[in-house]
């Protein structure tokens, strides 16, 4: 596997490259960022949903046929109505975190005669909770933090790959280089 790696190290190249130029875009274009975001969700939950309606169709399964018009119906939905889509994803997420969170604070209540170090859990649980309240409280700034933070993890990636395709090419290059 790693001699594969080593001969094609232009591809992580080439996907760091990509990762660094949508970190970028999420910093310099956040509008459009959340835009593509969306889009290509709603592309992810039609073609999902378009093979689970089949494979449920093809089991004689009703609650994967459901599924599959759910699916559908999230990806018409997304291209029909992005904004709608967009705000619907911002609450999912902070949905989310408060469930996570609070049951993470659960999680440490009951094991904390087992866990040491459980208010840690706890805290990470308080945080989760803190980041859903803000989402809701503050959608548009919490969206527009989203996107920076997308775009963060996206440029530092990018630049880790970067590193990583050129290592994989210098050593690539020393076993070339030796004689068999």
């Amino acid at each position: 596997m790693i001699r594969t790696l080593e001969q094609h190290w232009w591809v992580l190249l080439l996907r760091g490259i990509v990762a660094i130029l949508f970190g970028l875009l999420a910093f310099t274009r956040p509008g459009l960022t959340i835009a593509a975001l969306v889009l290509f969700f709603g592309a992810y939950a039609l073609v999902d949903g378009i093979f689970e309606f089949i494979a449920g169709v093809r089991a004689k399964y009703g609650m994967l046929i459901f599924l599959g018009i759910l699916g559908v119906a999230a990806g018409l939905i997304t291209f029909f109505w992005p904004a709608i889509t967009a705000i619907t994803l911002l609450y999912v997420i902070a949905f989310w975190a408060i469930v996570v969170g609070i049951l993470q604070i659960v999680a440490a209540f009951r094991l904390r005669k087992e866990v040491e170090g459980e208010w840690l859990w706890i805290l990470s649980g308080l945080c989760f909770v803190a980041l859903g309240f803000l989402l809701i409280s503050r959608p548009g700034p919490g969206a527009l933090s989203l996107v920076w933070l997308i775009g963060s993890f996206a440029m530092a990636w990018g630049i880790l790959l970067v590193i990583l395709a050129f290592r994989l090419k210098s050593h690539f290059g020393k076993l070339i280089a030796k004689p068999a």
